[in-house]
């Protein structure tokens, strides 16, 4: 089986690290419970490590991060190249929540701090009809933002949305690039816990909504389990 590289965008705060663990950790335990054989390796750009060249991995996964994508972080740019290099080399490659901007970014969308505020809690996508990776008409998971791509690259189609997020998820021409804004690695205690913290940041009766709204059923596993299976497929020669 391919092994996966989660680049480590962002780090969890100290008073929940404990509890809930790091982003690698969240997605290592994601893509075990949907397939226990693949191994997972961590870069942390985070922690000022150095980017690997991508044309060396079986398949990238990009984490979320409290950072935005257009931010003066120096480990930007450089993410921005190699996502662009793996791009071009059919590396499989998924990024969530700042993942999904940056590449969108990269590949020539548009992403800013929308006007709409934040996006916390259970929100549910519709899904594109044959899109050819999510079955059904309609998918929850927990989102955690205020950034989104507000216009997608030429190259992707949108094959996730909802009212609050219109471009949510983001399937490349290239069949190897794929992108959502919604975690499909937390857990409802992680999440709840985010809406928490966005207390006297978003109204107290969107953070009320959002945290009410978790006790609803998640598909988590689902998404979990597309983006397991579109990372461990082998890129074309």
């Amino acid at each position: 089986m391919p092994r996966i590289t989660i680049i480590e965008t962002g780090l969890v705060s100290p008073q929940f690290r404990e509890r809930h663990g790091s982003y690698p950790q969240m997605f290592q335990r994601m893509v075990a419970a949907a397939d226990p054989s693949i191994a997972c390796d961590v870069v942390s750009v985070a922690n000022g490590e150095a980017l690997p060249d991508p044309a060396t991995l079986d398949a990238i996964l990009i984490t979320g991060s409290a950072a935005g994508v257009y931010d003066d972080v120096a480990w930007i740019a450089p993410l921005e190249a190699f996502v662009r290099t793996a791009h071009d080399k059919h590396i499989p490659m998924v990024g969530v929540c700042f993942g999904h901007q940056l590449i969108a970014q990269a590949l020539g969308g548009k992403v800013r701090k929308s006007e709409k505020g934040w996006g916390i809690g259970r929100h549910v996508y519709q899904l594109a009809p044959d899109n050819g990776l999510i079955d059904g008409e309609t998918i929850a998971a927990a989102a955690s933002h205020q950034d989104q791509v507000i216009t997608p690259p030429a190259s992707a189609r949108t094959i996730m949305a909802s009212e609050f997020t219109p471009h949510a998820g983001l399937l490349y021409a290239n069949g190897t690039t794929l992108s959502v804004q919604p975690h499909p690695e937390f857990t409802v205690d992680y999440a709840d816990a985010l809406c928490d913290l966005r207390r006297g940041l978003a109204p107290d009766a969107v953070v009320e909504t959002a945290k009410a709204s978790l006790t609803e059923p998640l598909g988590h596993a689902t998404l979990g389990g597309v983006v397991t299976r579109f990372l461990a497929r082998r890129a074309p020669e």
